[in-house]
């Protein structure tokens, strides 16, 4: 062995001894967790599609943002201490009733979409959510809260409220309804209804007929119309966690918008009918995360050609 071979190999030897970095792998100190989280939910988009009104958490609060539809240029709406929930759009694009806890109630209000103009449309002392128009701008659709006493699911009602009498009119009652949306042509309600402690399904409400359309034993919920009325898109979690699924209006033909992985519920669809947007939520580490997500939506059913026959 010569004298720089012999260098050489001492050299290794003295850096594996003192720990010193080489080629071998060296065993980490710690497990790395993530650390910072962040809350965006509840998007909404806007009837002429270019905006998304949405909720993210500041200084642990919910506060309402607006953003394109392509997820640039956010800006802040509502500046209170309270929280915000369920913002939603109005067709006609001037109004977005929402849900606020500013008096220890849930109480459902309206506001511009540059933050100006908030006016209340329910009671002070009622527990009101979960709020969406009517085809024509002219009604707010919500339902009474049905967690009042959780884990257990209390009785809840659908209402309708004229924003400008503020006549309150009762649509749907009769057990525990949640997530009201009507139709585009504004005859139909579709719904979330529970049947029994653990069953949670989608219901139609035509005239005075009530029908179940979703049919299973898992939780479905959060309806939503897509806009040529033809589908209606919901979460279930029938395939392990919640995803979004879409089904043809009389609750036939189910199929899977897309493979997600976390809690996924609260469809919209585009105006367009071609995406569906939804916020997913997710356990990471020792917090918590929720996003809005993109899918492209299904095509609705063809429309029903007349049958000829010969003469």
């Amino acid at each position: 062995m010569n004298l720089r071979t012999f260098m050489i190999l001492m050299s290794t030897v003295a850096a594996i001894a003192l720990g010193a970095p080489s080629s071998y792998a060296q065993a980490a100190s710690g497990l790395a967790y993530q650390f910072t989280h962040s809350v965006n939910d509840d998007p909404f988009p806007s009837p002429d599609g270019k905006q998304i009104v949405y909720i993210s958490v500041i200084e642990g609060k919910e506060q309402i943002f607006i953003m394109k539809a392509d997820g640039t240029a956010s800006r802040q709406i509502t500046r209170d201490a309270a929280n915000h929930e369920s913002p939603a759009w109005s067709p006609d694009g001037t109004k977005i009733a929402y849900v606020s806890d500013r008096n220890g109630h849930s109480v459902i209000y309206m506001l511009n979409p540059d933050g100006s103009g908030e006016e209340r449309l329910t009671s002070e002392t009622g527990e009101s959510i979960h709020p969406n128009w009517s085809p024509d701008s002219k009604s707010v659709i919500f339902c009474t809260d049905d967690d009042l006493y959780p884990p257990y699911k209390n009785d809840s009602q659908v209402f309708s409220v004229d924003i400008k009498t503020k006549e309150t009119k009762l649509l749907i009652g009769n057990g525990t309804n949640t997530y009201p949306s009507w139709s585009p042509d504004g005859k139909k309600i579709v719904f979330r209804r529970m049947i029994g402690e653990m069953n949670s399904e989608v219901f139609l409400k035509d005239g005075d007929n009530e029908v179940n359309l979703s049919h299973h034993p898992a939780f479905d919920g959060w309806p939503s119309w897509s806009p040529d009325g033809k589908l209606i898109a919901f979460s279930s979690n029938r395939r392990s966690n919640y995803q979004i699924f879409v089904m043809d209006a009389d609750g036939s033909n189910v199929r899977l918008v897309a493979n997600t992985e976390g809690r996924a519920t609260e469809p919209r669809w585009s105006p367009d009918g071609k995406q569906i947007i939804f916020p997913i939520c997710k356990k990471v580490d020792f917090g918590s995360d929720c996003q809005i997500y993109v899918a492209p939506a299904p095509a609705s059913p063809p429309a029903p050609t007349a049958s000829t026959h010969s003469p």
